[in-house]
């Protein structure tokens, strides 16, 4: 097995910033290909109003919601039935909160898949002219990649809301936990496709992010901290699909060494 080695040039806290200068840079073809990536914005926007909708509805019934999911706090003294709902109701938002993102950018990709195809296309005709691409894909291949993301983005979401239960400190590391894990989560699956026209399989494609751990840490928890804010997600996706491709560039081994990295796993 041929494993994917890079000397460190810079410390983690400069990779991790490397990182989340290429999402910021992503923006930048809002100059070059305006109307393109404004194409971009109407399935994320779609996809968005709708998870907005199952997001608001799940605020309304929170509070019922974290009682039924602790009947064992009934008989306790005040305020300790308090404190252990408030923990399970922000658990559980947090956690939906973040699988919505995961959702999002299933459902988007999925959707708007001739308008993205169009932005990452125009990012490598643009940079990367002469790299041989096997650009055949299918409608089969975008479903089976949407259900891998939403399932690891459900695991993600479990996890944060198991952290997110522990009393008074849970939310803020239930937060951390999750923001970490979608955006490691968002790093891959958004980098993909530049890295499997390629000829690099899932397992090279991880070995590659995870020899460049920090820098698609940085690339991902931005991604996913954007997606955060109201509307972010709309207007960040077309600039994340750019990013990710300049992304799936900065982690690829040397060109000699590509072959060797999407074999070794056979």
């Amino acid at each position: 097995m041929t494993h994917v080695e890079h000397p460190r040039r810079d410390g983690v806290v400069s990779e991790f910033f490397a990182g989340v200068r290429t999402l910021l840079g992503g923006f930048g073809w809002w100059r070059v290909r305006p109307g393109l990536m404004l194409l971009g914005l109407v399935p994320a926007a779609v996809v968005s109003l709708v998870l907005a909708a199952a997001l608001v509805t799940l605020g309304f019934w929170i509070a019922p919601l974290a009682e039924t999911l602790t009947p064992f706090a009934n008989g306790w003294d005040a305020p300790w039935p308090f404190v252990v709902r408030i923990a399970a109701g922000t658990a559980v938002f947090g956690a939906a909160l973040l699988l919505s993102a995961t959702l999002f950018t299933a459902l988007t990709l999925l959707i708007g898949e001739p308008f993205y195809d169009r932005i990452w296309r125009g990012v490598e005709a643009a940079e990367a002219p002469d790299e041989p691409l096997d650009t055949d894909g299918g409608f089969w291949a975008g479903i089976a990649d949407a259900a891998s993301l939403i399932l690891r983005g459900i695991l993600a979401a479990i996890i944060a809301f198991a952290v997110g239960l522990i009393p008074f400190v849970g939310g803020a590391l239930g937060a951390i936990t999750g923001i970490l894990l979608s955006g490691w989560i968002l790093a891959d699956e958004l980098s993909g496709r530049a890295l499997t026209v390629r000829g690099i399989d899932h397992r090279a494609r991880r070995r590659m992010l995870r020899a460049h751990r920090a820098r698609a840490f940085g690339f991902g928890v931005a991604t996913q901290l954007c997606f955060l804010i109201p509307l972010g997600a709309v207007l960040t996706m077309p600039a994340a699909v750019v990013g990710a491709t300049r992304l799936a560039r900065d982690v690829r081994p040397p060109a000699s060494a590509t072959p060797g990295a999407a074999t070794s796993s056979t």
